[in-house]
């Protein structure tokens, strides 16, 4: 755990005359988290996984706006992004919070940075990493100037405050607490889903003892004479005989004895009643039967972005944004976007179209378009764009044509 201590060294804090942050709810703000249980569900993980494995393919990027347009940042913010922490990759980084996001309807992520003041009195930080963690129970505290503290408890008994205002929290499903996603105790609302799942395992237990059944008896020999004392064992052990002799599985037998066929109806679960319930489970978290089986159309994977993931990008880019930047960065319009696989949603034909439309105006880079078809990049057309000379301001279309400046008034506007 060493490594956890000198990651809160530099953060931790101890207000002073501090409280408990009031809740409207009324609850103490004391949060513990679990939510393990609905994880022995395949179809419960096999629906998450299928959201981490898309959300771990985001490209974090620091940007800024300036209008319309959005400038790339290379800042110590972008170099955290593509590198958090020395125990992680971004994808490994993306992986891990969108996981325990699901396992505890919250997600907190500790940045180290070094902080100090310009000559103008402006302070400036130095992003070191980013760090997931963990705690088995979160306290919100407010201190006598309302400022709000976070106290994270871990496992081995050691608790780390912070200020609420340096950690990164993402929520999921935030309603009914103040403070926390989940339920009113902050913590998974699960009710319903356990219901479901409970349906669908005995379910699957019915159709695993119906399937145990062709081991049952399948018939009775009943005995055409009266059988006494060591009659009985003789003619069991004769019996005995004949089964361990049938090699064509069927059994000899002469007038002493009646074979009678027990009948056997194996009823099993339908195939509808097993999708539905499948179905169901899948659509607590947003995800469709053919984007589980990875045999989706481009409609059902738009239809799962911008139901599903689209919601938790924002989530994320908003809550990296609102605490990696100072107020005056965020004045400036820096914000950190999650942007999403390269052509995510493109067929071929919509590729080929898209360069038509863009590579004329040198909005793509020659080696953009080489791997948008995946060719590999060329060292030779490494920052070459090229731009159609059939193009012009548009301000200044009449002075292309004749040589001569309009005389309207409205041509000479933008340089």
């Amino acid at each position: 755990m060493g490594w956890l201590s000198n990651l809160f060294k530099k953060h931790t804090e101890n207000p002073t005359q501090n409280t408990y942050a009031e809740v409207m709810s009324g609850y103490a703000p004391i949060f513990s988290q679990f939510g393990q249980d609905i994880y022995a569900s395949d179809v419960v993980q096999q629906a998450i996984s299928c959201i981490v494995s898309e959300l771990k393919k985001l490209k974090p990027e620091h940007i800024k706006e300036k209008g319309s347009d959005v400038i790339p940042v290379n800042s110590s913010i972008q170099k955290v992004l593509n590198n958090p922490n020395p125990l992680m990759t971004t994808s490994e980084f993306l992986e891990k919070v969108t996981w325990l996001l699901f396992l505890n309807y919250n997600a907190f992520i500790i940045p180290i940075y070094r902080v100090w003041t310009d000559k103008d009195g402006t302070e400036k930080r130095h992003y070191e990493a980013l760090y997931p963690i963990q705690p088995s129970q979160v306290d919100f505290i407010e201190d006598a100037g309302n400022k709000l503290y976070v106290k994270f408890r871990f496992n081995n008994g050691q608790e780390y405050t912070l200020r609420y205002s340096d950690v990164i929290h993402i929520k999921y499903r935030y309603s009914v607490n103040q403070y926390m996603g989940g339920n009113e105790s902050g913590q998974p609302d699960n009710e319903a889903l356990i219901k479901t799942l409970s349906l669908n395992h005995k379910l699957l237990q019915g159709v695993a003892q119906a399937m145990n059944s062709s081991f049952a008896v399948n018939g009775v020999v009943k005995f055409n004479t009266m059988l006494e004392g060591d009659k009985v064992e003789k003619a069991l052990k004769e019996l005995e005989t004949k089964l361990k002799n049938s090699e064509s599985g069927f059994l000899p037998l002469d007038l002493k004895y009646d074979y009678i066929p027990i009948k056997r109806e194996i009823q099993l679960v339908d195939d509808g009643t097993l999708k539905f319930i499948d179905e169901k489970i899948l659509r607590h978290f947003g995800v469709s039967l053919p984007i589980l089986t990875g045999d989706f159309t481009k409609a059902q994977y738009e239809a799962f972005y911008q139901k599903t993931l689209e919601p938790l990008i924002i989530s994320f880019s908003q809550a990296f944004t609102k605490v990696l930047f100072t107020e005056g960065e965020l004045s400036h319009h820096n914000k950190v976007m999650f942007y999403a696989k390269d052509l995510v949603f493109m067929s071929v034909d919509q590729k080929i179209n898209m360069l038509r439309e863009l590579a004329p105006t040198g909005a793509l880079f020659e080696n953009e378009k080489r791997v948008m078809f995946g060719l590999r990049p060329l060292e030779e057309l490494v920052d070459k764009r090229y731009i159609s000379l059939n193009w012009i301001n548009a301000n200044k279309a009449s002075e292309y044509q004749t040589g001569q400046p309009d005389d309207t008034g409205g041509g000479n506007n933008e340089e």
